[in-house]
């Protein structure tokens, strides 16, 4: 077992770093080059670091030439059930990307993760497995502010004012809320009906511009842009001036990011079905933690159907479709490269060709992920960074909100 120390220098050099390196716990969760926290005027919060917005406008060089504002952008994900290659491949390698041009803000959702029955052991480890795998998958905390919900109070406290603001029939219309209250029956919670709100607070505390989501959470971000308009207009603008406070909109109302590239991948026994880290049935999907005798075994039996040959794209061969853009993804081949490359094989002789490219691919990602796991204080450290980062934008938000929506500012404690 790797000490802390021993496994921070690890982070130091190669072993443990995305394509960037990692910064020492001091740095994490800042931008390259951005100063420290200030303090604001504004009920004694703390605000960003230079990535945040400026209210006066964009900041200027030395020269008084403005620099471009880079777009934000929230993602989070549950730590529930363990990730898997379509987590990876539709969302994740995205995400790396994005960090070259925009501002991220990575957040492991553990409140979310509690509106249903859990179990207080596995979401403990569950949440640093999360941060491990972003780490392991590439995003690089100098470049990402890494963080746990839950360690920023911030996200609680405005999901209570949200829902002071919010229309009960808002949330009754909520699709997610009326298929999983069927199945829950008499046990549904109420934070299953209220966790949009609590979504909602998630983006607009760190002021987002833009938000990556998948077709089943597009409602809910309707739902968040509706919930912006409505407090910005009841208690934004030149009233709240007038009251002494800043003025304009308290919120940002953020719009749906459609990443430019990336990949819907389906369940391994069902082509039509999205490939879920929540499934019953573990054959269902290859998660970034299965062994390679695991993955040969459920690429194995994955569901296939009795035609000759491989093809992309049609309508009765979608497990065809969906094994073929693993191997494409996996392997960086264009769709014609995998049919000259696959395309005559029987099922049969593709299936360990895939399996290969599935090990190869993942195996830097294990790798890190394990040497991360082995000593988790590194990923404590990145947490605790990121949420100092993260609390410092937030912070800025909720005193904003509390401001405008009339509360004394809370003393200073001595």
């Amino acid at each position: 077992m790797q000490t802390s120390t021993q496994l921070m220098q690890l982070g130091r050099r190669q072993l443990l770093r995305s394509p960037r390196a990692f910064s020492s716990p001091v740095n994490l969760g800042r931008r390259a080059g951005a100063p420290g926290p200030v303090c604001s005027t504004a009920a004694g919060a703390t605000v960003a670091t230079a990535a945040e917005p400026q209210a006066a406008g964009a900041p200027e060089k030395a020269t008084g030439e403005k620099v471009a504002q880079r777009k934000r952008i929230l993602s989070g994900v549950q730590p529930t059930g363990r990730p898997t290659l379509g987590n990876y491949l539709g969302a994740m390698k995205n995400w790396v990307a994005l960090q070259e041009s925009y501002d991220n803000y990575f957040c492991v959702v553990d409140l979310h993760a509690i509106t249903v029955p859990h179990d207080p052991v596995e979401l403990r480890a569950a949440t640093r497995s999360m941060a491990a795998t972003y780490i392991a998958a590439g995003i690089d905390p100098e470049r990402a502010t890494i963080f746990v919900q839950s360690h920023v109070p911030a996200h609680a406290e405005l999901a209570w004012l949200l829902s002071c603001v919010t229309p009960l029939g808002w949330l009754g219309r909520m699709i997610q809320f009326k298929e999983k209250s069927r199945k829950q029956g008499e046990d549904v919670r109420t934070g299953l009906m209220t966790y949009p709100v609590l979504m909602a607070a998630d983006i607009l505390l760190y002021q987002a511009d833009l938000v990556p989501v998948g077709e089943d959470q597009k409602q809910h971000l309707e739902l968040t842009r509706d919930i912006a308009d409505k407090f910005n207009n009841e208690f934004g603008g030149k009233p709240w001036k007038k009251r002494g406070g800043r003025g304009g909109r308290v919120f940002k109302v953020p719009e749906v990011f459609i990443p430019p590239a990336g990949a819907r991948i389906m369940s391994l026994q069902d082509g039509t079905a999205k490939m879920s880290k929540s499934a019953e049935n573990d054959n269902t999907r290859i998660n970034l933690t299965d062994t390679p005798d695991q993955i040969a075994n459920k690429i194995k039996r994955c569901k296939t159907d009795a035609v000759d040959g491989l093809e992309w794209g049609h309508p009765d061969r979608p497990e065809a479709t969906n094994l073929l853009t693993i191997y494409s993804l996996c392997t960086g081949k264009s769709k014609d490269e995998v049919l000259a490359d696959v395309g005559g094989m029987r099922w049969g002789g593709f299936k360990p060709v895939l399996t290969e490219a599935v090990v190869e691919h993942l195996r830097p990602l294990q790798t890190k992920y394990g040497q991360l796991m082995s000593d988790v204080s590194y990923i404590d450290s990145v947490l605790a960074a990121g949420a100092e980062a993260a609390a410092a934008t937030a912070d800025r938000t909720l005193a904003d909100a509390r401001d405008a929506m009339g509360f004394v500012p809370p003393f200073k404690r001595k």
